[in-house]
């Protein structure tokens, strides 16, 4: 029995993804395609068989950990999202890099799973053979090189398409190929520096973005009848507030979003604009503001949303807080900007807040467990992504404690941030906009998964952020209410940086002409956000329209009254 180990534990793993490969051959149908991919697959999987028989040792126990880790991260993925790895998702995880620690915490189970699953494969592979093959050893040790190649130009062939159904342990590893090629040959051109006119003396007040984490807009109050108390609802003598509603994010992806922010690119142009157009730290700078950036999110220095140290450069003063507890960094944040805020000098700030961003066991204070029964606490309070959750398996009744712990963390990361920074901050010369990176797929309408976001058959709740403009009731900046009802509930991320431009003096037809339209003027947008932001090899965008009428709102009231309410 042991004699054929090897062979078995090859043909029960590739046995355990069936219904995989006969969704796939139902998809295709007949014809001649299913001989292409039949063919396919058996080059793959004699490639496999192959591998497990090279002779030298060190040679096929990388192999065999190369295909096991490349397995593990597509099955994991798979148990997450209840969706397939694309090429597009692939690299807006490569993207979220920094977040691999904490998804794998967030994910355990998923990852566990995937790991002992996996094991049959790297067994399969990596255990000494009982017997030799008539095939030569060269041969064996190029056939996965091969394998992984043929798929790899497959997928170049086919805009990143055509590696469903095919055994999983290699489609990672060509996507991966597929990355190193763009990330070798994909230079669109050189950053280009300001030339847009302004058309205005130096800037004389602060602006401020303040972009929020995983804040699903329809769980605010300003937006939905039993949304979570945001004190952005209440009027505030000596403060203006401007309630957009409900606007589209430019992906379900946090990376994706915040570099266009940053950059400014436009739905129609999105990738050339962010790779070679100007940031908003040169446009500030040129305009005579000095650039402050907040991370509440990455500590030591480390760099996120694919902020490089190039740009970095623009930046006058980076902000981040190694010594606050994860659960107080909003706080800290909110101490920064009321300091800037107060310090008579006329800045652009940005703000990446911790937000809601998983897990939400531990993000909020017992003070602020107005929701309830909610999850576990006390296992990562010094975690700023990463977390367990013990015994959830996405059903029904899960999803109720998260949505919980969900609101009592935007009570406190939201509700208690505006609090302070209303109560302390001098807000008499300063403009603040404020949104959030995506929204948040809380399983209300019952569909399979764990994920929350960044998934490749998105929910409309992922794209759906909230919008509001704060501003010092004395400060003369635009004329925020002439637009204000038609705009409501109809703009999005894509007109905060023409909005920010316009901020700082620079021409309306000019700004217009390269990023489109303003919250000042009549957005007309388009109401979508991008779920296949990544979209290479001629592949195309894929986006997600928002119908207003379909999404889902909290049903119910908080079972207590928190403090600060």
């Amino acid at each position: 029995m042991f004699r054929y180990a090897k062979e078995m534990f090859l043909i029960v793993y590739l046995l355990m993804y069936s219904e995989y490969y006969i969704d796939r051959l139902n998809a295709i149908g007949l014809g001649f395609a299913v001989l292409l991919f039949g063919a396919m697959f058996l080059a793959l999987t004699f490639a496999l068989y192959l591998m497990a028989y090279i002779r030298q040792a060190l040679i096929r126990h990388v192999f065999a950990l190369a295909m096991f880790a490349s397995a593990v991260f597509f099955d994991v993925y798979t148990r997450v999202t209840a969706d397939y790895l694309t090429y597009s998702g692939f690299v807006s995880l490569v993207y979220s890099g920094g977040f691999i620690q904490e998804a794998a915490y967030q994910y355990r189970d998923a990852l566990l799973r995937g790991v002992l699953s996996g094991l049959l494969l790297l067994f399969g592979i990596g255990l000494k053979p009982r017997h030799g093959l008539a095939i030569p050893n060269a041969l064996r040790v190029a056939a996965p090189v091969c394998g992984v190649l043929l798929l790899s130009a497959v997928l170049f062939l086919r805009a990143g398409e055509g590696a469903r159904g095919l055994p999983i342990m290699y489609t990672p590893l060509a996507y991966l190929n597929l990355f190193a090629y763009e990330a070798l040959h994909n230079t669109v051109g050189p950053r280009e520096p300001v030339t847009l006119a302004r058309t205005s003396q130096a800037v004389g007040h602060d602006i401020v973005l303040i972009i929020d984490e995983s804040i699903s807009g329809n769980y605010l109050d300003i937006n939905a009848p039993f949304g979570v108390h945001s004190n952005l609802k209440q009027a505030r003598p000596g403060v203006d507030i401007f309630n957009y509603g409900y606007a589209a994010s430019i992906a379900n992806c946090s990376a994706d979003t915040n570099v266009t922010l940053r950059y400014g690119g436009t739905r129609a142009d999105y990738m050339r604009i962010n790779t070679t157009l100007p940031s908003i730290w040169q446009y500030a700078k040129k305009a005579g503001l000095r650039t402050v950036y907040i991370d509440a999110q990455r500590t030591a220095g480390n760099l996120q949303n694919l902020m490089t140290d190039t740009e970095k450069k623009d930046i006058d003063q980076f902000v981040q807080f190694d010594q606050t507890s994860v659960r107080d960094r909003d706080m800290a944040a909110a101490a920064k900007l009321i300091e800037l805020l107060n310090d008579d000098k006329s800045e652009l700030v940005v703000i990446n807040k911790v937000g809601a961003h998983f897990p939400v066991h531990d993000k909020y204070p017992d003070a602020f467990m107005a929701y309830r029964p909610t999850l576990p606490r006390g296992q990562f309070t010094e975690v700023a992504d990463t977390g367990e959750r013990n015994g959830f398996n996405g059903q029904p009744d899960d999803w109720v404690l998260y949505r919980n712990a969900y609101k009592n963390t935007v009570l406190w990361n939201v509700g208690e941030f505006f609090a302070r920074v209303f109560a302390e901050g001098n807000l008499n010369n300063a403009l603040l906009i404020y949104t959030s990176d995506h929204g948040q797929d809380l399983h209300e309408r019952g569909n399979p998964g764990l994920n929350t976001h960044c998934g490749g058959d998105p929910v409309e709740e992922e794209g759906l952020v909230p919008l509001v403009v704060i501003q010092g009731s004395e400060l003369k900046t635009l004329d925020w209410s002439a637009q204000l009802a038609a705009n409501k509930d109809r703009s999005s991320h894509y007109n905060i940086f023409p909005t920010l431009l316009q901020l700082m003096g620079y021409d309306l037809a000019g700004i217009e002409a390269v990023y489109g339209k303003p919250l000042s003027v009549a957005t007309a947008d388009e109401f979508t956000f991008n779920y296949r932001f990544n979209a290479r090899l001629g592949a195309k965008p894929e986006w997600k329209h928002i119908d207003l009428g379909s999404i889902v709102t909290p049903s119910q009231a908080p079972a207590s009254v928190a403090a600060g309410q």
